[in-house]
């Protein structure tokens, strides 16, 4: 199982564009009514947003959904920092990226259940990714509740320094103890646009194996690099995908560097080269 074939050659950005409008949920037809898959398939990312508040109990249903959500022996290995626009400002600076009118920072955090549990002590980095983990499945809890009462969202990692590419800067801002990480962000509100059209995501059969891992078909890890390419030069005429992912690289040494700090305690200006408690 090596994925489907593509025809061999450069794929064009037109037929890449193509692909990208044609682009639908598998849904088999039994279960196309379903409304539930309905709101979970076609989600999609927005980044413009009207002026329209979201109401104080859609919001705060939208975190009870994030509260709810599982985790591993249900330790909660979350935080989650809300803001308004006024608040955004106050804390980070400028608006709240693309007019979205709420925002929640999604954090790892292990800080709180080490009040009463010890069982990471000596392992950080299965103490991290269990954190991250838990996290990101309150936060999908998060914009799959959003989407269900009519809010749009889409999750930032660095766009307005609001996620793990900035997380010294927001460590600062936020004055985070030890072991709370912000990992992103996700902005809300009622979108201006229709629904954008689904990004390029690679078949089924492509990410799919069963007993021992396959790799995936050379050729249609390009005709997925094409569509990506097509689709950020559509959206972004004035950028493109390659400069997209320079601005991330001139950044993430500064990231790796903060996340060994404050993950493992290496570096200068870490907790435990600096006395603080761990």
């Amino acid at each position: 199982m090596s994925g489907r074939r593509i025809r061999r050659g450069p794929i064009g950005f037109g037929l890449s564009l193509l692909r990208i409008l044609r682009g639908r949920p598998q849904i088999p037809p039994s279960l196309r009514d379903n409304q539930a898959l309905g709101v979970i398939l076609n989600r999609r990312s927005v980044r413009r947003f009207s002026h329209e508040e979201i109401p104080d109990d859609v919001f705060a249903t939208i975190l009870e959904a994030g509260r709810l959500a599982p985790s591993t022996v249900n330790l909660q290995t979350w935080s989650f920092a809300t803001f308004t626009c006024d608040s955004w400002q106050v804390t980070l600076g400028g608006q709240i990226p693309f007019n979205a009118q709420r925002a929640v920072m999604i954090l790892a955090d292990t800080h709180r259940v080490r009040q009463v549990l010890q069982a990471f002590q000596e392992t950080p980095l299965v103490e991290h990714t269990v954190a991250v983990m838990n996290a990101s499945l309150a936060a999908m809890n998060m914009t799959v509740a959003a989407e269900t009462l009519g809010i749009s969202s889409v999750m930032l990692s660095d766009t307005g320094r609001s996620g793990l590419l900035d997380v010294g800067h927001l460590e600062e801002c936020l004055a985070l103890p030890p072991h709370v990480i912000p990992i992103m962000t996700i902005v809300l509100g009622y979108s201006r646009v229709g629904r954008p059209p689904m990004p390029p995501k690679l078949p089924l059969e492509a990410i799919r194996f069963e007993g021992r891992y396959v790799e995936t078909d050379h050729e249609v890890m390009e005709a997925w690099m094409a569509e990506m390419t097509a689709g950020y030069k559509a959206s972004h005429p004035r950028s493109s995908l390659g400069a997209q992912l320079a601005h991330y690289t001139s950044k993430i040494g500064a990231a790796e560097a903060d996340l060994r700090a404050m993950v493992l305690g290496e570096g200068a200006g870490s907790p435990a080269s600096s006395g603080k408690p761990m």
